[in-house]
């Protein structure tokens, strides 16, 4: 569960992003304090997460490997945003990955793969792209102001809810907005 200052799905982003550069700069993700720094500066604007070229070279470090589990075969493609869940088919919304990771999720969400349980797993380049890809869809939607007020909306459109064990503001309110095409 978030921090109270994390009152929006847009303070929900940047919390999660705060803790991938928490974790970049050696301090972990549950390093409270340099978190809570890295939030509060992303919020006000004084900073800004990476950009494309800085995530293609973060990914080129892992050069034909699975993203999520390290594999050097049967490599394939994967949509962190899945395409029938509208994802773009777009280079910032592919990361490579062995094809036994990339059924298991099938046309899950990250953090519906990842589960609770395993959020801090989530590996940097692909959470960062995700989170961004994130942004631009709850930008589109209308979302990014929606929080703890708006929870039962959110709960009510969500296709993830039931890995929801109370109503309250979680990472499976950025995929609310990933609808499941029939």
């Amino acid at each position: 569960m978030p921090p109270a200052a994390v009152k929006t799905i847009r303070d929900l982003i940047f919390w999660q992003y705060s803790k991938i550069i928490s974790e970049s700069a050696g301090a972990g993700k549950k390093q409270y304090a340099f978190v809570m720094n890295r939030f509060k500066k992303l919020q006000g604007g004084e900073i800004e997460w990476s950009g494309s070229i800085r995530e293609y070279v973060k990914e080129r470090e892992l050069p034909n490997q699975c993203i999520y589990c390290s594999a050097t075969r049967d490599l394939s493609y994967d949509h962190l945003v899945p395409r029938n869940r509208g994802g773009p088919d777009v280079a910032d919304n592919v990361v490579q990955a062995c094809r036994r990771c990339n059924s298991s999720k099938g046309d899950k969400g990250v953090y519906e793969w990842f589960e609770l349980d395993r959020r801090y797993e989530v590996p940097r380049v692909a959470e960062g792209k995700y989170l961004k890809l994130l942004y631009e869809v709850h930008s589109q939607r209308g979302t990014l102001g929606a929080g703890r007020r708006d929870i039962e909306r959110l709960c009510e459109a969500c296709q993830v809810g039931h890995l929801c064990a109370e109503t309250a503001l979680t990472v499976y309110c950025l995929e609310s907005v990933l609808m499941r095409k029939a």
